[in-house]
């Protein structure tokens, strides 16, 4: 009872630094709302049982401590002296974007967050995956250097896609996803903030779509999909055609973001936009080489009747269903109107 009140308290402080950055009106007051955010997770991460979720709240508090630190340092040289300006002065934006950059997990920044992510449980990877995005990512909307910030989208979505080619542990695959994402997350900010919010929104259904399913059954590595469910083969096949939709494959509801930036992206920058598609496609290689494996080996009838299991939710039903026909559904809705 005490450690669900605890975990209560942070959390709603979590969710209040969050806050607190982004309606903040002066860079000061969004330091101080990350510090917020910062110093209300890292009890969440701490788990006395688990040694390596300890590891984990220690690296990241050490990563989070830095870019903070580096942030403070840009503001205070931006407030004390008029002179110093982001006009004059685009190396001092450049740093700035690189904490805020840092604070996600983005790459070339990127080396810790799948290093962390290997040492927590699901909810709080996708706590970390998620919210700890939002105040980073609005406020480097604010002073967004584009030269910088397409190397960046090239970079991240390259890194995501090369980094989960070998991975057997799904946490860090799921760590490669989202540094894979924030590209196109990058990207979706060149348009503007709503694009971003569309995004993000259908970014964070789908991968809770998959974390919740893969936390009800406390599946860690792919050796245990593979043989673990092969007594439910239902549970399979909407476990691996989530994956597939969070790597963008038509017609699942993961393709619908991608479209949404391509389309609108490509009336500006169509060099970006190209080189975008191409590494995501390493990302879909990956998924597809997975799903078949898992299909194929060991394999058995589906039987199409029964289409759910006792073991799921319907929760867990219903984040399938979206994953899966949320394009077709919201196609036909739109045409219908």
């Amino acid at each position: 009872m005490y450690n669900n009140l605890t975990n209560f308290l942070f959390t709603l402080i979590l969710m209040l630094g969050s806050i607190i950055s982004i309606s903040s009106n002066s860079w000061l007051g969004a330091w101080m709302g990350l510090e917020i955010n910062l110093l209300s997770f890292i009890p969440l991460l701490t788990n006395l049982k688990n040694l390596t979720s300890t590891e984990s709240s220690l690296k990241y508090f050490i990563v989070q401590a830095l870019a903070s630190t580096t942030l403070l340092f840009v503001i205070l040289l931006l407030s004390f002296n008029q002179k110093y300006s982001f006009e004059y002065f685009p190396h001092l934006n450049i740093i700035l974007n690189s904490t805020l950059l840092m604070k996600m997990g983005a790459a070339p920044f990127h080396s810790w967050f799948p290093e962390v992510m290997e040492g927590l449980s699901w909810m709080m990877g996708f706590i970390l995956m998620t919210w700890q995005k939002i105040a980073p990512m609005i406020l480097i909307s604010y002073c967004l250097f584009h030269k910088f910030v397409y190397f960046v989208i090239i970079f991240s979505i390259f890194v995501g896609s090369i980094g989960g080619l070998n991975q057997t542990n799904l946490r860090s695959l799921m760590a490669y996803s989202s540094i894979n994402h924030l590209g196109w997350m990058l990207s979706s900010l060149l348009i503007s903030l709503n694009f971003w919010m569309i995004y993000f929104l259908f970014y964070s259904i789908l991968s809770l779509s998959i974390i919740f399913m893969l936390y009800q059954l406390n599946i860690f590595f792919f050796s245990q999909i593979f043989s673990a469910l092969n007594n439910s083969p239902i549970l399979k096949f909407s476990l691996f055609c989530n994956f597939l939709s969070l790597g963008g494959l038509p017609p699942f509801t993961g393709f619908l973001p991608k479209w949404l930036i391509i389309q609108n992206l490509s009336m500006t920058n169509m060099a970006l936009v190209t080189m975008m598609t191409i590494l995501t496609l390493i990302t879909l290689f990956f998924y597809i080489r997975l799903t078949y494996s898992a299909l194929m080996i060991n394999s058995s009838q589906i039987k199409w009747n029964k289409l759910w299991s006792p073991s799921m939710s319907n929760l867990s039903i219903l984040l399938n269903f979206f994953s899966l026909f949320g394009l077709i559904v919201i196609v036909f809705i739109y045409v219908i109107l």
